[in-house]
C-alpha cells in the first residue's frame, strides 16, 4: 500500500486544541494546506497571497477558489498536502468530491464531530431520527419532502441571514408554528443557542457558521386543496402539488405507474414525455440518491416541470430537458427504468429499446387504440405483462351521485 500524499482533517470551531495527535501530526507535516479561510484561521495558518509564493511556517495555506473546485488540489499529488474541512469531511464535506477523483491509498481522512453530531448532543435528540440537510449550498425546498408535524431536521444554512430566510419559508409553507434553535459556532468559544418560532423569528444577530434545528409544527397549503397537504412518501401525491395544463398522469394512474417503475436507490430513470414532471419527481422522491431525468418537447411544460420540482424540494436530482424522444437522449446516462406516458410509436419504441441496457424497465402507458395495439405487438415480441387499468371518481349525478369513469388505461412493462 502506497504511502498517502493527501491528509484530509476534519476541522471543529475549537481549532487546534481539538484536533487529535493523529490530525495534528498530519497537518503538522503537511508542506502545503487548503482550506476554507475560517478554516486555515482555526488551524492559525497564513494563506498564501499567490500560489507562487513559497510554502513555509507562515505562508503554506491556500485558500479554496470560488466557485470551489478540488483541481488545486489535484495538481501538487505527490507533495505533502492537507485539506481542512468542517467536523466531518464526509458529511456535506470536501472529502467525497476529492476521493472521488482518488485512488483509495492516496488519502487518508481525519474526521472530527460533524455539526449534525454537536447539534443532536446539545438538543438530546437521536440523530438516526433527524433529517440532516445541507442547506448552505442548496434551495430550501429540500426541506419540503420531510416537512410534517413532528419531523426533525437539522439544516446547514450559508450564514446568519440564512437562519431568518429559513424562518420566513418555513411560515409561507404553513409551518409558522415550527419550533427552531439556531445553533452557532457549535463547540467553540463563540457557541450560542437560542429557540423560536419560525413565524416569531426575531434574532438579527446570528453569526456563522449556523444551523438551524427544525421541530415541524403545521400543515402545508397547495393551491387551497386540503387533500393536496400531505407530504406523503407513498405513491402518488394529489395532482394538485403538481401545476399543470392538463398533461399529466393522473394521480392513481401515476401511483401504478411508479409501483411498476420500481425507483430503488441510486437508480435513474428516463421520463419520455414528463409533461408537468409529475412521475421524475415522484421518483425522484422515492428513494435516496434516485436521479430523473425528463425529456419534454413542450417549452412552457418543461419549464413548469422544473418548477415543479423545484417546489417539492427534487431540483438537484430531476433534470429537464426541453426536446423530442429520442434525438434528447443522446448523452444522457443509462437509464434503470424508462416511462413513456404519451406519444409512444413504433419508431420511439424501436429507438428506446436499442438504448438502454439489459435489466433495464420499461414502462409504457397507453389510451389509444393505436397505441394499445403497438404495445400488443410489442409485448408479444419482447414478453412482459400488459395491464388494463380502469378509474371511475364518485361524481354528482342530479340529486344524487354516480360514478363517472376515466378513459381507460392499457400498461405495459418489461424488462430488457
Amino acid at each position: 500500500m502506497a504511502e498517502a500524499w493527501l491528509s484530509i482533517i476534519g476541522i471543529g470551531e475549537d481549532g487546534l486544541d481539538g484536533l487529535s495527535g493523529a490530525s495534528r501530526r498530519a497537518l503538522d507535516a503537511a508542506e502545503i494546506v487548503f482550506g476554507g479561510p475560517r478554516h486555515l484561521a482555526l488551524a492559525g495558518i497564513d494563506a498564501a497571497l499567490e500560489d507562487a509564493a513559497p510554502p513555509g511556517p507562515q505562508a503554506r495555506g491556500r485558500a479554496w477558489p470560488v466557485p470551489f473546485d478540488v483541481a488545486p488540489v489535484l495538481a501538487l499529488r505527490g507533495r505533502a498536502v492537507a485539506v481542512l474541512a468542517s467536523g466531518d469531511p464526509f458529511h456535506f464535506g470536501a472529502g467525497g468530491a476529492l476521493a472521488a477523483r482518488l485512488a483509495t491509498d492516496e488519502w487518508r481522512a481525519y474526521p472530527a464531530p460533524s455539526v449534525f453530531s454537536l447539534a443532536v448532543a446539545r438538543l438530546g435528540w437521536r440523530l438516526e431520527a433527524v433529517a440532516c440537510l445541507g442547506l448552505h449550498a442548496a434551495p430550501f425546498s429540500g426541506l419540503r419532502p420531510v416537512l410534517a408535524p413532528g419531523a426533525r431536521a437539522l439544516c446547514l444554512v450559508r450564514d446568519g441571514a440564512g437562519a431568518g430566510a429559513l424562518a420566513r419559508w418555513l411560515t409561507a409553507q404553513g409551518f409558522g408554528a415550527s419550533r427552531l434553535w439556531v445553533l452557532e459556532a457549535l463547540g467553540g468559544p463563540r457557541e450560542r443557542r437560542r429557540e423560536t418560532r419560525a413565524d416569531a423569528f426575531a434574532l438579527h444577530d446570528v453569526a456563522a457558521p449556523a444551523a438551524v434545528a427544525v421541530e415541524a409544527e403545521g400543515r402545508a397549503e397547495a393551491e387551497g386543496s386540503e387533500d393536496a397537504a400531505a407530504p406523503s412518501r407513498a405513491f402518488g401525491l394529489p395532482d394538485a402539488l403538481f401545476a399543470h395544463d392538463g398533461q399529466i398522469t393522473k394521480r392513481a394512474v401515476r401511483a401504478l405507474t411508479l409501483s411498476a417503475l420500481a425507483p430503488c436507490a441510486g437508480e435513474t430513470l428516463w421520463d419520455i414525455g414528463a409533461g408537468s414532471g409529475s412521475v421524475a419527481i415522484e421518483w425522484a422522491r422515492a428513494a435516496p440518491g434516485a436521479l430523473a431525468f425528463g425529456v419534454e418537447a413542450d417549452p412552457a411544460r418543461a419549464d413548469r416541470a422544473r418548477e415543479n420540482a423545484a417546489r417539492l424540494g427534487v431540483a438537484a436530482r430531476l433534470r429537464v430537458i426541453a426536446g423530442r424522444a429520442p434525438q434528447a437522449l443522446a448523452g444522457l446516462p443509462p437509464p434503470d427504468a424508462v416511462f413513456i406516458g404519451g406519444g409512444a410509436s413504433q419508431a420511439m419504441l424501436a429507438a428506446v429499446w436499442a438504448r438502454i441496457p439489459p435489466g433495464a424497465r420499461l414502462v409504457v402507458n397507453a389510451v389509444t387504440l393505436e397505441t394499445e395495439a403497438l404495445l400488443a405487438a410489442w409485448s408479444a415480441d419482447k414478453g412482459g405483462a400488459m395491464t388494463r387499468i380502469e378509474i371511475a371518481q364518485a361524481a354528482p349525478l342530479g340529486a344524487r351521485r354516480g360514478w363517472r369513469a376515466a378513459m381507460p388505461i392499457v400498461q405495459w412493462r418489461v424488462t430488457r
